[in-house]
């Protein structure tokens, strides 16, 4: 078939891959100049598939409440917060239901493991090199985040993911440079998972999807999906329409206005991230793979010669405003955790990217319920982690053939739309 594949970040990359691993002639389309340059651009970069938890959960508003309230609270609203917001939140706290959480967080997780195995499968068919490490460890500086992280190894034990509690000396021993001035009681150690450039890697599997005919065309805005002709795309600035026997949307924040038309309803909203990536000053001083501060959800990452500090989440606001408390909250977790590690004085890449949220947290991975209209979108803070997995399901459903993992809970029913 010919496919044409809207969204060229990580999601988008991974789909057409697995489109051309099927056969089929395959041209995906972006509004940016390059790949990856949205979302997947300077994410945290953690591959750690027991983590990857709806953040619809029981008792959830009321950290949402406490973080409001702290001036490095991890959750932030911004102004203008219009209607569409408020709409999003009353689903989002339907889905903070035990059952309903419970129900997200096995299909997240079954996802997400999948996912891994795709990206390892990938990496060494085509002897793909990128910056990554292997090893996650979650920071516990006192024994309420000790406490409060109980249910999530539970978690962590149900979906049989391995780890370890460990004390701060042994935490130290395998990140030597934590700074031994901020108190650490201890960490959750989960040596199988890894971070990795997910941006990097984006642009490697790219070239690869060249090499098997898939042609990307950037500095393309495309015009929402007419009702008459869905299959089609043409440009919003004008254009003939190019038709194809199926379009597949992976556009995360810019997917609602694609489908609009179609009578298609996605109620993925941007809830913006932030990180700063800047050089390592002294490797001694650097961390060796990756750390999450469980207190302010802040994870630092080593990527080859750099240090990545991701976290933030603002639902509100633009893109384009960055909002100088969030960066001091990342500046003041590298400097607890690896003071010295990085040059700070010059060259910090500053980011601001849009998380595709959905309330409940799973992606949407199917049929749009318009014939040869298919959607792999809203995978939130999570796209690095299920990207693969979720490419692979759709090209199997693309390709009428049965997935390698049960797919309850991924469709659009689950909205009760089209």
């Amino acid at each position: 078939m010919k496919i044409a594949i809207v969204g060229a970040g990580i999601v988008g990359v991974t789909t057409a891959w697995e489109l051309a691993c099927d056969g089929h002639e395959v041209q995906v389309f972006d509004r940016r100049s390059a790949a990856a340059e949205a979302s997947s651009f300077a994410n945290a970069g953690v591959v750690a598939p027991g983590y990857v938890t709806p953040w619809a959960a029981p008792g959830m508003q009321r950290k949402v409440l406490q973080s409001l309230l702290s001036s490095h609270g991890a959750i932030k609203l911004r102004w203008p917060l219009g209607t569409e917001h408020l709409a999003w939140v009353r689903q989002w706290r339907r889905a903070c239901k035990l059952e309903n959480y419970l129900a997200n967080r096995t299909r997240l997780q079954r996802l997400a493991f999948y996912s891994k195995s795709r990206l390892h499968g990938i990496v060494a068919q085509r002897e793909l090199v990128y910056e990554r490490s292997e090893g996650y460890l979650v920071l516990l500086r006192d024994r309420r985040e000790q406490k409060m992280a109980q249910a999530g190894l539970e978690v962590l034990r149900q979906a049989g993911t391995v780890f370890r509690q460990i004390d701060a000396d042994e935490a130290r021993r395998l990140e030597p440079a934590l700074s031994s001035h901020t108190r650490l009681l201890g960490a959750i150690h989960l040596p199988e998972d890894e971070v990795g450039n997910c941006r990097q890697f984006a642009l490697l599997l790219k070239r690869e999807a060249e090499a098997l005919g898939v042609q990307f065309f950037f500095d393309c805005d495309i015009a929402p999906l007419s009702a008459a002709a869905p299959r089609s795309l043409r440009l919003a600035g004008g254009s003939e329409d190019a038709r194809y026997d199926a379009v597949v949307i992976c556009a995360g924040v810019d997917s609602p206005a694609l489908l609009r038309p179609l009578g298609v309803r996605v109620p993925v909203m941007p809830v913006y991230g932030y990180s700063i990536t800047a050089s390592i000053r002294e490797p001694l001083y650097a961390p060796r793979s990756a750390v999450m501060d469980e207190r302010y959800k802040v994870a630092i990452s080593r990527l080859g010669l750099r240090v990545r500090v991701a976290g933030s989440a603002e639902l509100g606001g633009d893109a384009r405003t960055q909002h100088p408390a969030a960066i001091q909250t990342l500046y003041k977790v590298l400097h607890d955790w690896f003071p010295g590690g990085a040059q700070l004085d010059s060259g910090v890449q500053h980011w601001k990217g849009a998380r595709p949220m959905l309330p409940d947290g799973p992606p949407l991975i199917g049929s749009s319920g318009v014939p040869g209209v298919w959607l792999n979108l809203g995978h939130g803070s999570s796209g690095w982690a299920l990207s693969c997995g979720s490419a692979r399901v759709l090209a199997d459903m693309v390709g009428g053939r049965s997935s390698e993992i049960d797919l309850e809970g991924l469709g659009l029913e689950r909205f009760g739309s089209h």
